[in-house]
Order: structure tokens, then sequence, then C-alpha cells
């Protein structure tokens, strides 16, 4: 039997594409609109309850789209634009969802006269190319060595988050972290993996202020037997394990019959051999220190303190791999296995220390480490949790610069400057993609417009003013300053954003205007819930119909 065919005239199609085109319009704006405040150094913070229960005071655009549960199929799009731009650059979270929303939203005047979506998506390709393009005309290459430029260029992309107020504090924690942890890949260019080696340890108490990063790592462990073994070492030997140091149990459930009491005695002290043969292994290499992922005895607690070695058990992998990196050690999988080369000397320090309730173990002033840990210290969990957010940002700025040094003006200056080249160059575009063109330039304003609306001065006549001076396409670093309001040059205020993250922000936000313009029905294959008792009747797929895309429930009530 045939499936049956569902046969639309084509002036119905095109109606019912219409109004799916713009629910989707309505629900990214509705996005864009939740976080249109948070962008600029003037902006404002957001409380939102999470799922757990608990309490985010943010103003990070990513950090709370993350937390709303939306309904509509392309807010829920929207929402993992914030989330790729945050793991790709770490930055422009807010701007890639405010310009992305702005395409959509000059598009619909289009959609309206009929224009197709893929003539739209022709001409904002077409915008994309050039504004690329233009990026790379104003963009200016800097020595990612000089400390002063790099302080300037991270401080400039914090001076919009919470910790902005702080001065130069995070930015120093970033650069000193990112600076350590990077590491040559050959044709001059540095990579530095943020998310594996540097590690951010949050410890309420004391003042923001006695925040450092340590040339080492510190993990939230005290030494196995704290009366026994030693918490202070100079210079130590670390030994890294992947293996437990006690008796060996079998895969499977294992039975032993034993004839005679004799057999029980032998049995123990065999344990008790393997064990002595484990640990003397590894005094042969006469450590300080080990370290080990798994599990360790009491016995073998015995050997090594009967030996002056101290020992941490049940490491996370994770602490592991930076412990290695920060000191040369090699993490080894069987004590029989251990070599001279495999123990780690680079570490100056192994102390112990109670902060608050809890100890912490550092292994600090290491020689060239390779990996680092984060002291933030602050007065509360909220605090050091947005501080956290707003260091990640930091790092990635530092990150993107180390991999290509090249900046452009930040302020919504950049925004301007591409929008002028683009109107001017919409005039020699011909046909029918002329329009949608310099549609696209103008949604460009949005970033710039959006940071005076926050600024609290007169929106038509600082636009009006910076559009003066964009309009020849000279003055690149003319734009707002985010604090006063006032039309400042930016060189001089020494603003700037990452070549990498505006670039990023423009292809994201126009890529993803380009796919929810392409989507004209939205089919839900998700099941109704019945009654109790009602009949099993199967059920087909639903195409939404002109007023279910109008009712769609877009924000949660």
């Amino acid at each position: 039997m045939n499936a049956p065919v569902l046969v639309l005239k084509d002036s119905l199609k095109r109606e019912s594409g219409t109004k799916v085109h713009h629910a989707n319009i309505q629900a990214s704006k509705a996005v864009a609109d939740i976080i249109r405040t948070t962008l600029g150094p003037r902006s404002m913070l957001k409380m939102l309850l999470d799922a757990a229960g608990g309490i985010v005071v943010t103003n990070d655009g990513n950090a709370i789209l993350r937390e709303l549960d939306l309904a509509h199929p392309a807010a829920k799009s929207m929402i993992e634009l914030s989330r790729t731009q945050d793991e790709e650059v770490g930055d422009g979270t807010t701007s890639v969802i405010i310009l992305a929303g702005e395409m959509l939203h000059v598009a619909e005047a289009f959609i309206d006269k009929n224009y197709h979506p893929t003539v739209i998506c022709r001409a904002y390709n077409k915008a994309l190319e050039d504004a690329v393009a233009v990026l790379d005309k104003i963009a200016m290459s800097i020595d990612a060595q000089d400390r002063t430029t790099m302080l300037g260029l991270v401080k400039s992309c914090i001076g919009t988050k919470f910790t902005g107020q702080f001065g130069d504090l995070i930015a120093d924690l970033a650069i000193d972290a990112t600076t350590t942890v990077g590491v040559e890949i050959g044709n001059g260019l540095r990579d530095v993996d943020i998310k594996n080696y540097i590690k951010v340890e949050k410890v309420p108490g004391g003042q923001l202020e006695d925040s450092k990063v340590l040339k080492g790592v510190m993990i939230n462990k005290d030494v196995v037997a704290p009366g026994k073994m030693k918490r202070k070492i100079i210079n130590p030997r670390i030994i890294l394990l992947d293996c437990p140091l006690e008796y060996k149990k079998g895969e499977n459930q294992t039975n032993a019959e034993l004839l005679k009491e004799e057999d029980w005695s032998l049995l123990l002290k065999m344990e008790e051999e393997y064990i002595e043969e484990l640990c003397m292994q590894i005094l042969r290499f006469k450590p300080d220190l080990v370290i080990t992922e798994k599990g360790l005895s009491d016995l073998a607690c015995h050997y090594l303190s009967k030996h002056g070695v101290s020992a941490i058990r049940r490491l996370r992998k994770t602490d592991n791999n930076r412990i290695a990196k920060a000191c040369g050690a090699v993490i080894v999988n069987r004590p029989d296995e251990l070599q001279e080369s495999d123990v780690g000397t680079g570490a100056g320090l192994f102390e112990v220390k109670k902060i608050g309730d809890e100890y912490f173990a550092f292994i600090v002033d290491c020689k060239d480490p390779k990996a680092c840990t984060i002291l933030l210290r602050g007065a509360s969990k909220d605090l050091l949790n947005e501080v956290e957010r707003n260091l990640q940002d930091a790092m990635s700025v530092a990150r993107n610069i180390i991999k290509n040094p090249k900046l452009v003006p930040g302020g919504g200056a950049t925004e301007l400057t591409v929008s002028a080249a683009l109107k001017q160059k919409s005039s020699s575009i011909e046909g029918i993609e002329k329009w949608p063109y310099e549609a696209a330039a103008i949604a460009f304003e949005a970033i710039p417009r959006t940071l005076a609306q926050n600024c609290g001065v007169n929106v038509i006549r600082t636009m009006t003013a910076l559009q003066g001076k964009h309009a020849n396409g000279e003055n690149a670093w003319i734009r707002i300053d985010g604090n006063s309001g006032a039309i400042a040059d930016m060189k001089e205020r020494k603003i700037w954003d990452a070549y990498n993250v505006k670039a990023q922000t423009f292809k994201t936000a126009i890529e993803a205007a380009c796919m929810l313009l392409r989507i004209d029905d939205i089919v839900s294959g998700i099941k109704k819930k019945q009654a109790p008792g009602a009949g099993q009747a199967p059920t087909k797929p639903k195409v939404e119909t002109e007023a279910d895309a109008d009712s769609e429930q877009i924000l949660p009530d």
C-alpha cells in the first residue's frame, strides 16, 4: 500500500512558509532582546535561578542563555550560537546573538515582499565576504610578546564584564596563565590548551586581590598519613602512578578452598610480599613524593612512610596530567617499568597548607612549568563563580592573540566601518540582491546602537554623528566610549578587540541567520501525552499551520 502524499498549492505553501519565517524571526528577536542590555561596560546584570535552585548573577551572554528553557526550536538554535562562540573563541557571546537577531529582523521586510529566502541568503553571504575583507584591511598586527599591549587588549575585552572594576587584576592573571602553558608548534606559532592545563581553584575567603597564578599545581588533597609523612619537601623527587598500590583483586568473583590453617597464613604472607615488592620497586628510585590515581593500602603506606616518602592517593586523571606537565614527570602504569627519566625533578617545593577548613597540596616553584593553577580568593561563591567566568573569557582572548596577533578597533567602531564600506559597495551591486545586501550593512549598526542605548545617551544623535564620521571610511577608530557615551578615538583610549573574535562573530551570526531563513516548515515528531485509558491510535507527523506558527510559545511563562 502506497503512503499517502500531501499535495499543497504553491501559493498556500508560500503563505505557510512565510508564517513560519515570521515565527522564527520573532523567536530570534525575543532571545536577542533578553541579553541586549548586557552588552558594554555600562550593561545590566541578570539574576538567574538555575535548575538546582541556586542563583547566578552575571552579564555573560552564554551563561544567561544556557540557563533558559525555551520552547521554540528557532530560539533553541539561537542559544546554540552563543555556545559555539564561547567554545570557539571564548568572547563575543552577546554580540553574536544581537547581530544574528538584527540580521533576521531586517530580512522580515523582504519576506513580506515575497523575496525568496535563497536570494536574501545569497546577498548575506556576499556581505559576509566583503565584511571579512574590510576586517583584514583595518586589522593591526601586534607583538604577542609585548606585555603592555597584551594587557591593554585583555583589559578592553573584559572591561564590559563585572570584574572590569578590579583594574588589571584579572587581565594579569589571564596573561600570566596563558604565557605559562603556551607551547611552540612551529613556524613561530604557539598553542595554548586552556581546558586541560590551566585549573581554576576557587577558595572562598580572603580578598580578590589575594588571587594569584601558581608556578605549578594545587590539588585539594592531603597526604595519606598526616602524622607519619612529611607535609613540606624542598626540591622533591616525584613519581606519578596510574596503578593501585594494594593487593590485586580478581577480575571475577574468586573462591579459594583452604585445607590447612597454615595455608591461610601463607596466603596473607603472599599478599604482604606482593605489596612489599611493589613498594621496593618504587623506593629504588629514592622518591620524596608518590602520587597515584588509584588506591593505596595501609601496608604500602607503612613501607613508604618508613622510608620517609610522602604519598597522595585517588587523584583525578586531569590533575595527574597537570602535575606531570608542571614537574616533568611521566605517569607510569606499572611500578616494575619505572625508569630514572620518569621521575619528576622540576618542582621546587611540595607543601600541604590548610586554607579555610580544607587541606590543599601545592607543587610549586617549578622550572619551566607547562601547566598551572589559578588560585581565586573572594568573599562568596557567587562572586567567585562570576570572576571565574570572566577569567575564562580573558584567557580565551589572550589565547586568540597568541595564536593570531591581530587587533581591530573595539566599541562598535569595527561594525560601523564595515557598515559604511558595505553601504558604499551596495550601489555597485546589480539585480534584486542589492536591497538585502544594503539591509545587511544597516544590520551591523545594531552593535554600536545597543552600546549607545546601554550608556543612556541620545541614541539618534550619537548614531548620526558616528555615521557622519565613518561615511568616508577613513575614521575606522572612532566610536562610542562605553562608559561616558562620548564619541572618542579608540587608539587613544586603547580599546581593542581580537581579530579572531570579530571574524567569528560575523561568520556565526550571518550563517545562522541564513539557516533560519531557509526553514519554511516546522514538523513536530513529539507525541502528545494521552489521557489515561485513551486508545493507542497511530499518530501522524504534524505539519504546522498558520495558526500554530503564530501561537508558538517563544519564551517560558
